[in-house]
């Protein structure tokens, strides 16, 4: 238990093992059959469930800090995060104070999860990828590296993000104070899928089963079930009906 710091409150589980330099604070709640890395930081309140893996420098209930001119991060404390059996973390990772990840979700390296975020079992957060807080992805869904899920964003079931993918949610860029009242992120409906660097504006929906194709932007709703191609995108044909989860 050398180069350890556990508060006394803590709680771990049976068979689970610990990595040099690990701190762990109070009223941290670990499951068993765990493994955390080297220098990995808990925050108090963490709850970790059973056969979790939590790589090297990763870092678990960190609180949000608030800019003076931040317009989408109140500051406030949370409880958490709340991890559920078999999740895996990879290394450098940060996972803030309520955010809320199911069974089988896996993070990988360098990725960000904010707080007021909930993930669905058996997602894939790709390396490097960023959700920003008060954000909901489903289930069975792949984020690919260096996507960006901007905060007030809805992500359905069975979603697919390509890598560098970029989402938004201000119209006014950060200029005026009318901005306030209209901060809205994209929504991606279940199946919708989505190539990469492709652009999603504040506001708008990928309908069920839509594709929006690589490079593209998404200024208007998009039709459930099309293809869509072009800046501003539009729908071109429909999706093949071999690739629809209808279909399946």
């Amino acid at each position: 238990m050398d180069h350890l710091s556990i508060h006394s409150s803590a709680v771990i589980g049976q068979d689970t093992t610990l990595g040099q330099f690990v701190v762990i604070e109070e009223d941290v709640v670990i499951g068993s059959n765990c493994s955390i890395g080297h220098h990995v930081v808990i925050r108090r309140g963490s709850r970790i469930g059973n056969s979790v893996q939590i790589g090297d420098h990763s870092i678990l209930g960190q609180q949000p800090m608030k800019a003076a001119n931040s317009a989408v991060t109140s500051g406030s404390a949370h409880e958490g995060p709340f991890l559920s059996d078999r999740v895996r973390i990879g290394s450098h990772t940060v996972l803030y104070a309520g955010c809320h990840l199911s069974e089988d979700v896996f993070v990988a390296d360098l990725a960000t999860v904010r707080e007021e975020v909930t993930v669905g079992t058996k997602t894939i957060i790709g390396r490097g990828v960023a959700i920003e807080n008060q954000c909901v992805i489903g289930s069975q869904c792949k984020l690919e590296t260096n996507a960006y899920i901007t905060a007030y964003s809805e992500v359905g079931d069975r979603v697919f993000v390509a890598p560098g993918v970029v989402t938004s949610n201000d119209n006014f860029i950060g200029r005026t104070e009318e901005r306030f009242k209209h901060f809205k992120g994209a929504v991606l409906k279940d199946g919708a899928r989505v190539g990469a660097g492709a652009v999603l504006l504040p506001g708008v929906t990928l309908a069920e089963e839509a594709v929006l194709a690589a490079g593209a932007v998404l200024t208007k709703d998009g039709v459930p079930g099309q293809v869509h191609i072009g800046v501003p995108a539009k729908p071109v044909r429909p999706v093949p009906p071999e690739q629809l989860l209808s279909d399946k």
